[in-house]
């Protein structure tokens, strides 16, 4: 892993080191303005020329220069996120006439998440997706436990004022631009290796797996179990060892990497949802010709929409993947599953206490959910 990674970023900084020579393979420069419109011969300063639009079968991006982006992400093949950057990938190239061309590392190949967005913020790479938080602890509101139920609920949640001033904060705090915020994978569920868990006190004693996210880890210690960090790339051997005894994630990601093989008992809680920050280097973006960063945006919002259309079509075939494998899937009554809200409210005000988000923030994340149809 060790001498792929140093390849890989070798080629990176190769990349990069060309672009500076001005390569029309990597370049990352603007392309300069244009020259002044020429006046009539009378002198006449008074009218511009009208700009003369490219012939049919004309590149008009001939002029811009090219750029090459490089996105990492831990997902493997199958997932909705491997699948969607997949397709931005395709759509930037072809938008972009090949001008832009994204180069996609999955499945963790360029180190884990926390690593890869640490390349971005360097300069390493140009971009990374996933549910990494720890340059913008503010995301953090977004996975409260239980605070959305619904496909529309998450989706006026992502889209909302409050989730655009938060990404906003983004650049300033951490040198990088969200261009982009979705759905991590979907609803995420409980697993264990030694019983069912039907009821808070059934996580009692119990070691679980986070990625080292807040919430996760005051939602479990909030129901009464230890926790402990692991990578998601190490989780499956994490489990099989019993380094951990359980763990959370959405039923795609249960499937994608065959937690199901080294877990016996699931309980489809649907405790959170987790944000999908889109994370691009701010110099790279702010070197883009406007009309690629208008481009990619507009691909990467149709990324979104597509990678959470995926996440709802596969959700319960994933989950019958685990069924079929032998598990048990405990479905809560409403009841039990009221058991496990009251449990966690506690969490809310920690990260009030915090400073993850204000009392009034918290208050219009709820009003969000209550007005969402």
């Amino acid at each position: 892993m060790k001498k792929t990674m140093a390849m890989l970023l070798a080629l990176a900084m190769t990349a990069s080191l060309t672009a500076c020579g001005g390569s029309q393979t990597a370049s990352t420069t603007a392309a300069p303005a244009a020259a002044p419109a020429e006046t009539s011969a009378s002198g006449d300063a008074g009218t511009e020329s009208e700009e003369a639009a490219p012939a049919e079968g004309e590149d008009a991006f001939a002029d811009l220069g090219d750029f090459v982006m490089m996105v990492g992400h831990a997902q493997p093949e199958g997932n909705p996120r491997y699948t969607s950057m997949e397709q931005f990938a395709a759509d930037v190239e072809e938008k972009t006439n090949g001008h832009v061309t994204v180069q996609v590392f999955a499945n963790g190949q360029l180190g884990t998440e926390k690593e890869m967005l640490e390349q971005v913020v360097a300069g390493t790479i140009q971009g990374m997706r996933g549910g990494q938080f720890d340059f913008s602890p503010r995301l953090l509101m977004f996975t409260l436990p239980f605070l959305a139920q619904t496909r529309e609920q998450v989706t006026a949640l992502l889209n909302s004022d409050l989730a655009k001033k938060v990404c906003a904060e983004a650049e300033a705090e951490t040198g990088t631009v969200i261009i982009n915020l979705c759905d991590a994978g979907g609803w995420r569920q409980f697993s264990n290796g030694k019983h069912p868990i039907t009821k808070p006190d059934d996580l009692k004693g119990l070691k679980m797996r986070t990625n080292g996210m807040s919430t996760i880890d005051k939602t479990f210690i909030a129901l009464g179990a230890t926790t402990t960090s692991i990578p998601y790339s190490d989780l499956y051997m994490g489990l099989k060892t019993a380094v951990a005894d359980g763990q959370e994630n959405p039923w795609v990601n249960v499937e994608g990497m065959k937690f199901y093989e080294v877990q016996k008992y699931f309980t489809e809680v649907n405790y959170q949802f987790h944000p999908d920050p889109f994370y691009v280097n701010a110099a790279w973006w702010n070197a883009l010709p406007a009309e690629y960063q208008e481009i990619i945006t507009e691909c990467a919002a149709d990324m979104g929409t597509y990678n959470d259309q995926l996440i709802d079509e596969t959700q319960e075939a994933a989950k019958q993947v685990v069924i079929d494998a032998g598990c048990e899937v405990y479905v809560p009554t409403e009841e039990e599953l009221q058991a496990f809200k009251d449990a966690v409210q506690v969490v809310y005000d920690e990260c009030v206490e915090e400073g993850i988000l204000t009392a009034d923030e918290l208050k219009e994340l709820q009003d969000i959910v209550a007005n969402a149809s």
